[in-house]
């Protein structure tokens, strides 16, 4: 059986958990706990990155969420989660690299607040400000249809739909985004979204962690 190293709090973890889900593929889930446990040597044998997610299949190490998901989609065609036609499937795709290099990085400093702490108030607005302009594109991308590119789920949505509802609860707005405000509304509706949505007491086990963490690094 598939196994699927990860951590709940975790995005990039998260979009390859709700893709197995979309797809109904059995698998087994198995947390990292990010206080040490991601250096241990047990885990640095799967991935000597000692990054999350790691997905195993049959012996088969695979790293990097988007290769992942490309795995899965090529594995398990069915439901289709990448469309046929070209302008189609460059949409997707293009949604999943602005996500992963522009509006991920971006952003990052914005995401201590989500924990209650304190963050870098020049950089939160300038990630803020480069949000603005991915969700922009992102809402030109959108058409008629209810995903992008496509009358159904995508791995578009798997990677920008597991970083934008949180941006939203951060303070970056979505309210000049119609299209975009309504298709995160879809994805937060889909049983996949709530099952795999963080809860109360996994954001504060990250938050004492991270906490320690900066304890660590400011012993002053």
């Amino acid at each position: 059986m598939i196994k699927l190293y990860h951590a709940p709090i975790s995005p990039n973890s998260r979009r390859v958990w709700i893709t197995l889900l979309e797809k109904k593929v059995e698998f087994e889930l198995v947390e990292v706990k990010l206080d040490g446990e991601q250096l241990k040597p047990e885990f640095l044998a799967v991935n000597p990155f000692h990054h999350i997610p790691v997905l195993v299949d049959d012996g088969f190490n695979l790293i990097e969420s988007l290769a992942i998901l490309e795995y899965l989609e090529a594995k398990y065609p069915t439901p289709a989660m990448l469309p046929k036609d070209a302008k189609d499937l460059a949409i997707v795709k293009m949604v999943e690299l602005v996500t992963v290099n522009e509006l991920l990085p971006a952003t990052t400093p914005l995401f201590p607040v989500m924990l209650g702490l304190p963050g870098d108030p020049e950089k939160i607005e300038q990630g803020k400000q480069k949000a603005s302009i991915v969700f922009k594109l992102f809402e030109n991308l959108l058409d008629h249809r209810p995903y992008f590119g496509s009358e159904n789920l995508t791995l578009a949505e798997t990677v920008a739909g597991t970083i934008i509802p949180l941006l939203a609860g951060l303070g970056v707005s979505l309210s000049d985004y119609p299209k975009l405000s309504a298709w995160c509304d879809r994805l937060m509706a889909r049983p996949t979204w709530q099952t795999t949505e963080a809860t109360p007491e996994m954001i504060q086990d990250f938050k004492s962690i991270f906490q320690a963490r900066m304890a660590q690094s400011n012993p002053g």
